[in-house]
């Protein structure tokens, strides 16, 4: 690919993606009232965390057994309200624990 086109895609790409954060801003005047739009967009952020984060959550051991028993360990952890590092290190570690077992 040179060099041209290569920035050409590029522009193509900032300006979609800064229209997608500038429009709502430009038509979107007065303040949001309505408490359906409200929680809509209050649970978005969380949404789009848990769609990049779940499919390489799965992935990101050699064994899915083990990805799946560290998921599962970090949101027992987290609906427990815990911090951010206690929820990290019990998935860790709970990944680890089958890991040793699928080994023996």
């Amino acid at each position: 690919m040179n060099n041209n086109l290569f920035f050409i895609y590029l522009l193509i790409v900032v300006l979609t993606t800064y229209l997608i954060r500038a429009i709502p801003f430009s038509l979107i005047t007065k303040k949001v009232t309505n408490k359906y739009v409200k929680s809509f967009l209050y649970y978005i952020p969380y949404a789009i965390l848990a769609a990049m984060t779940l499919p390489s959550a799965l992935y990101v051991t050699g064994s899915i057994y083990s990805a799946i028993a560290g998921l599962c360990v970090a949101l027992i952890v987290a609906i427990k309200k815990s911090n951010l590092t206690l929820v990290a290190v019990a998935a860790c570690l709970g990944a680890l624990i089958i890991e040793i077992i699928l080994i023996l």
